[in-house]
């Protein structure tokens, strides 16, 4: 028997197989349970299957009828139900957009943390940070959600690229939490710095998602649980939100219009030349083009003539504009310019009514952009309004 197993059986399951048939432990088993049954590796022409070997002991309690089954199909069917069930766990933690851990698994890492804080064991070392997309909103409702799509993944890759050594998850529409450990929880405050120097570079240069961000770390003895931790960072990383409005670039611009300069020559040719290559561009439609830093604006001829502008060049155009459009829409007219000038990386899209010269309304539907100068700072601001 031993020299036909040694033939047959797959050489790892020999020494466990020839364990169990030995024949005085198999009529032993026999006698308690009067059947026998194993699964092994049998080898036949080369080719490995799985095979099942079924004894039962006879009435006469003298002979022993064996047989062997391949249960081959079986066993790769139980394999692919396993590995199915594997893959769908896994992807019950995987955030579809972002192919980062979702909600589901920062919610089972915290289980495990908490584990470890209320059975004392050890003193667990990590920290969180916490970030927020800045106006995701307004990237959605002025570009559309394929827009908010990309800003979602463009702010995950920077976050995963900085916290290399951490588990990044997205918690939310447009939220995302790091589980600081290893170097990145050594060297915290430095990769907290990058993120936000990238972020404000972002917003300067419009070259991406403006994010907050907000961090704190596990204080044994004084932290009962992840939550403490965890309402910390979120509270700094909303401080540091509401920081980055206070501070847009709105501010700057007010500063340069109270000066009250003149614009010089050579600014007022620059204007011109860059209002041509607009002009040559636009195709119809009224377009301007402001001079941010002397708020000096140019309008085209067909904007003077249908709205009764006084000029086609003109300072603190914003307020000559404003009084043409519609009452109703003042305040919609405004938060779009405003969106823009604050840094916020997107094209405003709205529709709005301006009254023309003879006292009718006509909608107009505005594309703006911005011109930055070698520093990130918004320069120019211009467009052109399509009438609907």
């Amino acid at each position: 028997m031993f020299e036909q197993a040694k033939r047959s059986v797959h050489p790892e399951d020999l020494d466990y197989v020839l364990s169990l048939i030995d024949k005085e432990k198999i009529l032993k088993k026999l006698e308690e349970n009067n059947s026998s049954l194993i699964v092994f590796r049998f080898v036949l022409d080369g080719k490995i299957m799985h095979v099942c070997h079924f004894s039962i002991l006879c009435d006469d309690k003298k002979h022993i009828l064996g047989c062997i089954k391949n249960v081959e199909s079986e066993f790769l069917d139980r394999e692919e139900q396993e590995k199915l069930l594997q893959s769908a766990q896994r992807l019950a933690r995987l955030d579809e957009l972002t192919g980062i851990k979702n909600k589901n698994a920062f919610s089972e890492h915290v289980k495990e943390i908490d584990s470890v804080i209320n059975t004392g064991e050890y003193d667990p070392v990590f920290g969180v940070i916490m970030c927020d997309i800045n106006d995701l909103k307004r990237i959605n409702d002025t570009r559309g959600h394929s827009f908010g799509d990309e800003a979602i993944q463009k702010a995950c890759r920077m976050i995963c690229e900085i916290f290399e050594d951490s588990s990044v998850y997205r918690v939310g529409g447009d939220e995302f939490a790091v589980i600081l450990t290893g170097d990145d929880f050594l060297n915290r405050e430095s990769l907290l710095e990058i993120l936000k120097q990238k972020s404000a570079d972002n917003g300067r240069f419009r070259t991406g998602p403006v994010v907050a961000c907000g961090m704190a770390k596990y204080n044994p003895g004084v932290d009962r649980s992840f939550q403490e931790v965890y309402n910390r960072a979120d509270g700094r990383m909303y401080a540091n939100k509401k920081d980055l409005k206070s501070g847009n670039i709105m501010g700057e611009i007010r500063k340069r219009e109270e000066s009250n300069q003149m614009i010089p020559d050579d600014r007022m040719r620059k204007l011109d030349r860059l209002y041509g290559a607009l002009h040559t561009v636009a195709g119809d439609g009224y377009i301007f083009l402001t001079d941010l830093k002397y708020n000096f604006s140019r309008w085209s001829l067909t904007a003077i003539s249908d709205f009764g502008l006084p000029t086609d060049y003109m300072y603190n155009v914003e307020d000559i504009w404003k009084g043409c459009v519609h009452p109703e829409d003042v305040d919609k007219y405004v938060e779009a310019v405003e969106s823009i000038l604050e840094g916020t990386p997107v094209l405003y899209s709205i529709t709005y009514r301006a009254r023309k010269a003879d006292g009718t309304y006509i909608t107009l539907k505005p594309r703006g952009f911005i011109l930055n100068d070698s520093k990130g700072v918004p320069e120019y601001f211009g467009g052109i309004m399509l009438p609907q």
